[in-house]
């Protein structure tokens, strides 16, 4: 649920805190609580309930590949880094995970809530922007698959309105998108064997 300005609210979500016994990780876990929610701690790996996490901050200076149950940098919710190392190794490591936020140990009493709202902020926009990136390269495959049924039944000897247009009737009666129809042209024989695919369809 969020607010008319943007911000989440936060009550009742669930974090996964991966990170060793340490006041860190201490102070992080009584902010979190403040805030109202509910968090588990995790050391050396998460487990596989974390998938269902609402956010998970980890030890960007002590982590290591395979400790998360999700292929690196496709976490499927925020990931927040907890770094007090600035070595170059380990913020890379940290980039590759993509962390949509960070915190900087040693932790203090303040920061948390910042970090959590523009973590969320920032995985909801990648999200959507993946979303919008997977839309568009379906509608290039689908026009790429209508162009290539077109040709093909160009091929054939027709006009390319005559091929559009049996492209359009053959969808039409199998009530059908011309780029379902399109696929299904495509995928059959070449030549006449497309012909009398289509009149079939």
């Amino acid at each position: 649920m969020r607010t008319g300005v943007g911000i989440p609210h936060l009550g009742g979500a669930q974090a996964f805190v991966l990170h060793r016994e340490h006041q860190d990780c201490t102070t992080l876990i009584r902010q979190l609580g403040a805030i109202g929610l509910e968090t588990t701690a995790a050391w050396p790996e998460l487990p596989p309930q974390a998938m269902l996490a609402d956010f998970v901050f980890f030890d960007a200076d002590m982590g290591f590949d395979q400790q998360m149950p999700w292929p690196t940098g496709q976490a499927p919710m925020p990931l927040i880094a907890m770094m007090g190392s600035e070595a170059p190794g380990r913020i890379e490591w940290a980039l590759r995970q993509r962390a949509d936020a960070h915190l900087t140990k040693p932790l203090r009493n303040s920061g948390v809530y910042a970090a959590l709202v523009i973590a969320r902020q920032r995985f909801d926009e990648r999200a959507g922007l993946m979303r919008e990136i997977a839309a568009l390269r379906a509608q290039v495959d689908e026009r790429r698959t209508v162009l290539q049924a077109l040709l093909r039944l160009t091929h054939e000897g027709l006009s390319e309105a005559e091929a559009y247009d049996r492209l359009r009737r053959t969808a039409m009666d199998r009530r059908i998108t011309i780029e379902q129809a399109a696929a299904t042209l495509v995928a059959g024989p070449s030549a006449g064997g497309a012909r009398e695919r289509t009149r079939r369809l």
